[in-house]
């Protein structure tokens, strides 16, 4: 496939596209990244060079890309952390642009707030845009529990509870969601859940909780599912697919990463585990 991808850009570190480009490259996939901010690395190191890039040189990269004829080559357009407000413009334009040469192609929303533990750590009038313009245009979105219950206005906190959030955001317009983090009072203690929703169901699996932050780790897994359910989307099965195979392969990160004592994801070291993961962790249908 032919993935663009409108993310953040660190030099130093694996978060945004320096985390979503070189495993799908890895699993032979044509990437074309787009940046939204030049860093030096991410914001979680309290220090940082670099800036955000105006949304208007977004829009003249796409143009420019459209001139090559690239874009009607897109199979997905994925999108991640928005520096600014004004990048909700650009990457909807592109959208639009892209479905318009290429009706069969997609676009995956990751769409980037902050987590249960940070709170909200975006522009504040990002989420709001995210909820009203940029979610209902998604076709697969891929937020964390935090994440899915602003954008659901739900409290997500219990698998019921969570799974009503799932409903209320495809019913804007998603046709799929994968949720990353979850977290609930009746889960195996030590472990952590994802869960993936669409038309043909929705299932749930577990793996062993690392005890560490591995920022970028969420760009590595929206990538890796839309990855893996855009090949088939909306096939019977393809989400339960997706979600075994992106947590074989996030987990084996993870654990390499941990065991590594690294603040940084161990993106490179880890490649043969999205390929051909070794571990198994097999998801249960929950509806």
């Amino acid at each position: 496939m032919n993935i663009l991808s409108i993310q953040s850009h660190v030099s130093y570190g694996h978060v945004g596209n320096s985390a979503a480009v070189f495993p799908l490259q890895r699993l032979g996939h044509e990437v074309w990244p787009v940046y939204t901010v030049n860093f030096s690395n991410h914001t979680g190191y309290g220090q940082w060079g670099g800036s955000a890039i105006p949304a208007s040189e977004v829009t003249a990269i796409v143009d420019a890309m459209e001139a090559r004829g690239a874009l009607a080559q897109v199979d997905v357009v994925l999108s991640g952390y928005q520096g600014g407000a004004d990048i909700a413009d650009a990457i909807l334009s592109t959208v639009d642009r892209v479905k318009a040469l290429n009706p069969q192609a997609t676009y995956t929303c990751d769409p980037v707030m902050g987590n249960a533990k940070s709170g909200c750590f975006v522009n504040p009038a990002i989420p709001v845009l995210l909820r009203e313009r940029v979610v209902p245009a998604a076709d697969l979105v891929t937020p964390n529990q935090f994440e899915l219950g602003y954008l659901a206005g739900i409290e997500a906190s219990t698998l019921d509870s969570t799974l009503a959030a799932v409903d209320t955001v495809m019913a804007i317009g998603p046709r799929a969601v994968l949720v990353t983090s979850v977290h609930r009072p009746d889960a195996a203690p030590g472990c952590i859940e994802m869960l993936a929703a669409d038309a043909t169901g929705a299932w749930l699996v577990a793996t062993p909780h690392l005890p560490f932050k591995a920022n970028g780790s969420g760009d590595v897994t929206a990538a890796l599912f839309a990855a893996h359910y855009s090949q088939q989307f909306g096939a019977t099965g393809s989400a339960l697919q997706a979600l075994e195979r992106t947590t074989a392969s996030m987990f084996e990160l993870l654990q390499r990463t941990h065991d590594s004592g690294q603040r940084e994801l161990q993106l490179v070291q880890a490649q043969e585990s999205y390929v051909a993961p070794r571990a198994h962790f097999a998801a249960r249908q929950i509806r």
